[in-house]
């Protein structure tokens, strides 16, 4: 019954933090496309450059740069110490989300490696007692369930600070190499890092409520188990 219980309550928490949150991934996607700002931001260097560029202003040349033109995804990798580039040539966001991974590669890498190893042993106690579950070898699920919550906050209030912090910077970090470069007009700047403004306040909260969408999901699926198993 306590298991009904609470996956009542998770999944009323989950459309609450809908709402609070205002989670809306259509409309971020619509202002992340913008023709006059893509066409404003072609003047600026290929992607491989900027990443550089922006590694030399934040004094770490320690990074390995590679470019994935078939790749979705940018992102920096703390165990190969690399920062992979998506294929952002065509978006003016280029400048904002290369800054934000560069900015990932200066963080605490005490803070970045307990991210990564501490995000696979989670993955890894949920996939176990999942199966567990399944076969019906849970002993204490409430124990295990319990610990499994805590390991999930203790992912989100990690994982969570890590993006805020680069999101956050990564907005000051283009705009002074914009102005550094002095391939746009004070106005075009001005214009560019105010829709960098827009596309933060709701990718913060977007980026939020996704992490902790993801912690609610496996609470779900584990309570799920444990009521029909």
């Amino acid at each position: 019954m306590e298991f009904i219980v609470l996956l009542i309550m998770v999944v009323i928490l989950y459309f609450l933090l809908i709402f609070i949150f205002d989670f809306n991934i259509k409309k971020l996607k619509s202002i992340g496309e913008d023709k006059e700002l893509d066409k404003l931001t072609q003047k600026y260097p290929e992607n491989v450059e900027i990443c550089k560029e922006y590694l030399k202003m934040l004094n770490n040349d320690s990074v390995v740069i590679e470019e994935d033109k078939n790749s979705s995804t940018t992102l920096f990798l703390v165990m190969s110490n690399k920062i992979f580039i998506a294929d952002l040539k065509d978006s003016y966001t280029r400048i904002q989300t290369i800054a934000h991974e560069c900015l990932h590669s200066i963080q605490s890498k005490k803070m970045l490696w307990f991210n990564f190893i501490f995000s696979n042993v989670y993955l890894m106690y949920f996939f176990v007692f999942c199966i567990l579950g399944v076969c019906k070898l849970v002993p204490y699920k409430m124990l295990f369930l319990s610990i499994f919550m805590v390991l999930g906050f203790v992912f989100f209030a990690v994982r969570s600070f890590l993006e805020n912090d680069a999101m956050i910077k990564a907005r000051f970090l283009a705009k002074e190499y914009m102005q550094n470069k002095m391939l746009s007009t004070a106005d075009e700047i001005e214009l560019i890092v105010k829709k960098f403004d827009v596309l933060n306040d709701i990718g913060i909260k977007c980026t939020n409520f996704q992490l902790l969408a993801n912690v609610f999901f496996k609470i779900v699926v584990l309570l799920v188990i444990f009521v029909v198993f």
